[in-house]
């Protein structure tokens, strides 16, 4: 695990960027396609952006870009918290893309547990039954959890199914998620986090002992294909 320490938010934002134009030139070459699975929030939404300016979007074979979610909360998908959404606004629409390359992490009129299965499913009939991303984006909270994976819950158990939906007490909302085994079988993983919030749980993440129950980004592994842009204040 490589964590690379940026003294400004632009020039980690343009780092992210550049790593996935990379990783999906490399991908594509290897295997024709570039599987990723997107995380929301602020620091994916700069990176969207970026991706869809001319810089960037004329450097990226679109038509052979497949986008999943890591987690999503159990909203529509036109509603302010949907993951789906964010990325709509600021990437999906702006590039050529079409319907069959995009699997938002949300279907009206399906129990969220119903739909895990399902995605789990999409998942398999595009990467195959090996189920490895090309690069998965993550984040990680103030309180140390990444996608949809929280401190003290069921799911951080979850050795079988790649997809998992649940209802999260202190937020009173269903998530649904990718699981620890998927996400470590990814050929990439960059993890985004900073701030002074960040801190505490990053310290403990990198140098803390082995707690994933307390801090769940504990539970991706170390190894060489994973990434952690980060910046002074999280890290200082």
């Amino acid at each position: 695990m490589k964590t690379t320490i940026f003294d400004n938010l632009d020039a980690l934002y343009k780092k992210s960027a550049d790593t996935f134009v990379e990783l999906s030139e490399k991908s594509i070459q290897k295997h024709g396609k570039f599987t990723v699975a997107l995380s929301g929030g602020s620091s994916p939404k700069a990176i969207f952006s970026l991706l869809a300016t001319p810089e960037y979007a004329g450097k990226i074979e679109w038509n052979k870009v497949y986008f999943f979610w890591v987690d999503e909360r159990w909203v529509s998908l036109d509603d302010e918290k949907s993951n789906y959404k964010m990325t709509l606004e600021t990437l999906l629409s702006k590039v050529p893309v079409t319907e069959n390359q995009v699997f938002p992490m949300y279907k009206d009129g399906v129990e969220p547990e119903d739909y895990a299965k399902e995605y789990e499913a999409q998942i398999r009939n595009v990467l195959g039954d090996e189920g490895i991303f090309d690069f998965i984006l993550l984040g990680m909270g103030d309180d140390g959890h990444t996608a949809s994976l929280f401190p003290g819950e069921t799911v951080l158990h979850e050795k079988k199914k790649w997809v998992d939906a649940y209802f999260l007490k202190p937020q009173e909302m269903y998530r649904i998620t990718l699981t620890e085994p998927i996400i470590n079988k990814a050929e990439n993983v960059l993890i985004v986090t900073f701030g002074q919030s960040k801190k505490h749980a990053l310290n403990e993440v990198l140098n803390g002992a082995y707690h994933p129950e307390l801090y769940p980004l504990q539970l991706i592994e170390k190894k060489e294909s994973v990434q952690i842009f980060t910046d002074e204040e999280a890290t200082n």
